[in-house]
């Protein structure tokens, strides 16, 4: 089944893991998940710098190139597209080698001119047309223009610039996740909406959940709670076993001829 194939209807939405590294993918890989996103907060919070502001382009390609040899489709979080230029993002995309890309419609925390973002979709589609383009509407993520009204007609746009999917991440009242699913053409992507289950979310008409920087937040608070259970005497929390990690890098290592 193509990248494509695994947004279609079903009893469950297609979840994407997001992944920062290597090791994180392998653990999705192993779990059994037949694709995993890359998390732009992630990967530029793994080099020390803050989301957005372009930061992680390098280390996104990086980790995409790094991910070619897994047996799974590997989405790539490229935040605004790194550039103003359509003709440059279409090139970037081009050359990263991803099976998907998600692209936002902001920049410095601001939305950008719809026409702008669509320019882009379309000058990547026309470049890469197998690349599965996730459009991300940023409305309700920054709380601007944030209404049913506003975020369809960005959506709508996209989908008309040739967006293969609509990412939505903020979303979360049934109703216009709902009103989102009927009115746009194509997959509906939402970040995990606590207190809907993933059949829930089928049923609202939702195609795609994408777990974004959950895994990686949660990782940390794990770190930070191994760490502080150690100090303060308490039962030691639950951890994959080094053996196990050691051997999907070993392995990993062995699949890429980096031994």
């Amino acid at each position: 089944m193509s990248f494509a194939g695994l947004h279609r209807p079903g009893e469950v939405p297609f979840l994407l893991p997001n992944a920062w590294d290597v090791p994180s993918a392998l653990a999705f890989a192993d779990a059994g998940f037949p694709a995993v996103g890359t998390t732009s907060f992630g990967v530029a919070a793994t080099a020390g710098h803050p989301d957005g502001g372009r930061a992680s382009r390098a280390a996104t390609v990086a980790l995409v190139r790094a991910l070619a040899e897994l047996p799974l489709y590997v989405s790539a979080d490229i935040e605004d597209g790194y550039a103003d230029d359509a003709g440059q993002v279409a090139e970037f995309v081009a050359a990263l080698g991803a099976d998907g890309i998600n692209i936002e419609d902001s920049t410095g925390e601001r939305l950008v001119d719809p026409a702008a973002h669509a320019e882009k979709i379309t000058a990547v589609k026309r470049r890469s047309p197998d690349v599965f383009v996730n459009a991300r509407v940023d409305t309700y993520w920054l709380g601007q223009d944030a209404d049913l009204t506003s975020t369809l007609e960005r959506a709508q746009r996209y989908v008309r610039a040739g967006a293969d999917g609509v990412f939505v991440p903020g979303a979360t009242d049934p109703a216009d996740l709902a009103a989102l699913a009927e009115a746009i053409p194509v997959p509906l992507n939402v970040l995990v909406v606590p207190g809907l289950t993933l059949p829930e979310l089928a049923r609202i008409g939702v195609r795609r959940v994408s777990t974004g920087s959950l895994p990686y937040r949660a990782a940390v608070q794990a770190a930070t709670l191994a760490a502080t259970h150690v100090r303060d005497g308490l039962p030691l929390p639950d951890a994959a076993a080094y053996p196990v990690l050691q051997k999907r890098l070993t392995d990993y290592e062995a699949a890429a001829g980096r031994d």
